[in-house]
């Protein structure tokens, strides 16, 4: 099927057809999006459209589970509030979802260090609680460490330096080497890296995009110490979540090394121009790696 071109045009006809009540507010294009693309709705809205991802399941699951797992939350999250059906217009699904304000990480910084890795460890605290049977898994892409050697190999045979290859290869190793986890499945985020969370006044303010919500591992978000916080409040997120034990480190840590290659090599796509690729996600790769390196 031939990509169908998503302007605001088009978001206006399919509000116009299934919720006309919205369908006077302004639309605004926001950069950025792969999977899913997003259009602001007025001042206080925002509108999700599916995109290159394949299948709605990501984007039914955000449906299902935001509206469970919002009110618990101690930061904004992105929260269904009209549901958007495939019709001959766009034969996809969409969502009109709450709008989480802030500037992404990738575009913004965080100057106040100490209070964003208190935030970010309440905020897991509270999301990190046993998930019920039915709530999504994830085993292919959030597995144990020692699952997942394929794509850490090819995230870094493409882009590791040669000055810390050693080093990234030891803490990689070091986390497929820990035990795994042996609590129940807990809900996680999946997919934390900057451009999905928000910062306001030099702090997280907002957590987006929990297409890749699963019950699993929570070592897989816990790697946000390294790969959202600045330098050296690693240990401080730690000692506010509380629950991580040595072996959970030891995952996260390497699982932050994974994906701050995987942000180098984002970057490095976007440097050649190609589809999906973030130029600007280079540099915020390897500061993550850096922290990643340094440990606590």
């Amino acid at each position: 099927m031939t990509e169908i071109e998503i302007t605001a045009e088009l978001v206006r006809e399919l509000l116009q057809e299934q919720h006309p009540d919205l369908a006077g507010l302004t639309i605004r294009e926001v950069a950025g999006g792969w999977g899913n693309q997003m259009w602001r709705l007025g001042d206080e809205l925002a509108v999700r459209m599916q995109r290159m991802d394949p299948t709605p399941e990501l984007q039914l699951n955000e449906r299902r589970w935001l509206p469970v797992l919002a009110p618990r939350l101690p930061l904004p999250v992105p929260t269904p509030v009209r549901l958007g059906e495939p019709s001959e217009r766009f034969p996809k699904h969409w969502t009109v979802m709450t709008w989480v304000a802030g500037e992404p990480l990738d575009h913004s910084s965080i100057s106040r260090g100490a209070h964003a890795a208190d935030t970010l460890a309440g905020f897991l605290r509270a999301l990190h609680v046993e998930a019920p049977a039915e709530a999504p898994s994830a085993a292919d892409r959030a597995a144990h460490p020692s699952n997942c050697t394929d794509d850490f190999e090819n995230f870094f045979q493409a882009v590791a330096p040669d000055d810390i290859a050693a080093d990234i290869r030891a803490v990689w190793d070091d986390a497929v080497a820990a035990h795994a986890w042996e609590g129940p499945p807990v809900w996680v985020h999946g997919d934390l890296h900057p451009a999905n969370v928000v910062v306001s006044d030099g702090t997280l303010s907002g957590i987006v995009d929990f297409g890749a919500m699963f019950a699993g591992d929570p070592a897989w978000d816990l790697a946000a110490a390294w790969v959202l916080l600045p330098a050296g409040t690693a240990s401080r997120f730690f000692d506010m979540y509380e629950h991580a034990d040595e072996a959970a480190i030891r995952r996260a840590r390497g699982l932050a090394a994974m994906k701050g290659l995987f942000l180098m090599l984002m970057g490095q796509n976007g440097d050649r121009g190609l589809p999906g690729g973030k130029p600007n996600w280079g540099p915020a790769g390897r500061a993550a790696l850096d922290r990643a390196l340094k440990g606590v």
